[in-house]
């Protein structure tokens, strides 16, 4: 079979850890290389056809999603009292603050 050469660049670090990791191996720099990439393919190629249908499935639920009218905007008269005070208290979990008067309510926390 021909060969083709192919030129890459990178830094000086990883090309002497690619020559290390060669030696050690038993192979020169090429063959490392080209071992490498071959297996790299092979498991990208395996975990793409192993989530194939998923990813169809998803691509077609996304095209459908597509084509649904906007959802209105929620309103205030929306949300019930002990919803609005759900949303205030996981505001307050990611935030770390009092949601209502925006103090923060943790000890240590830097304003």
């Amino acid at each position: 079979m021909a060969k083709t050469r192919i030129s890459i660049s990178l830094d000086s670090e990883h090309a002497e850890r690619i020559r290390a990791h060669a030696e050690r191996a038993g192979m020169d720099v090429s063959a490392y290389l080209v071992n490498a990439a071959t297996r790299q393919m092979a498991e990208t190629e395996a975990i793409e056809a192993q989530f194939s249908h998923i990813d169809a499935v998803i691509a077609a639920a996304e095209a459908e999603a597509a084509e649904l009218p906007a959802l209105p905007e929620p309103g205030d008269d929306d949300l019930t009292e002990a919803e609005r005070q759900e949303v205030r208290e996981a505001v307050e979990l990611v935030l770390g603050g009092d949601a209502t008067t925006g103090a923060d309510t943790h000890p240590g926390n830097a304003a």
